[in-house]
């Protein structure tokens, strides 16, 4: 009975894959907006404001940088839940997955939450009058919080690095 349960939970990774796979379909449709609005921004940035131009700009960095935090989140997550990749995809320049443990890739991902709050913060402070102080208030609340968490999770990792034994 034991090795049929332990074969059923090591098959079920794949049911990982499936949200995966949804995760890139996702991200496609994700392109597709996103060359949508870089056609506006490459149309329109002559004959518009600097001020709009800036935000219209940091839109664009705002959806890369959440384009590639889905993209970490995909491919470390295969390679270390579902199948790791081969030798041929990381002689390809993939190799770094492998340094993606747990601990680091959720200090990747908070350091791109903390980036991408940081940009949405940019966007309110350049629009400052279209918001209230309470609503700036609370926006630079949530960014400290993530701030803070990202530096909390950064030093854990740390820490937990410095006191793992060395591999043999």
């Amino acid at each position: 009975m034991r090795p049929i349960l332990a074969n059923l939970i090591l098959t079920s990774r794949w049911i990982a894959a499936i949200f995966l796979l949804g995760l890139t379909v996702a991200l496609a449709l994700f392109a597709v907006r996103f060359l949508a609005k870089l056609w506006k921004f490459g149309t329109t940035i002559l004959g518009t404001q600097e001020d709009q131009a800036l935000l219209d700009l940091l839109h664009l960095l705002d959806w890369t940088l959440v384009a590639s935090l889905v993209v970490m989140v995909i491919l470390a997550s295969w390679d270390s839940l579902v199948t790791p990749f081969d030798a041929e995809s990381k002689a390809g320049g993939m190799s770094w997955i492998r340094k993606l443990d747990p601990g680091n890739l959720k200090v990747k991902l908070a350091g791109s939450i903390v980036a991408i709050s940081s940009i949405q913060l940019l966007q309110m402070f350049l629009r400052a009058e279209g918001y209230s102080d309470r609503t700036l208030a609370w926006a630079i609340g949530l960014h400290a919080i993530f701030l803070i968490g990202a530096l909390v999770l950064a030093l854990t990792d740390r820490i937990s690095a410095t006191t793992k034994p060395p591999k043999e």
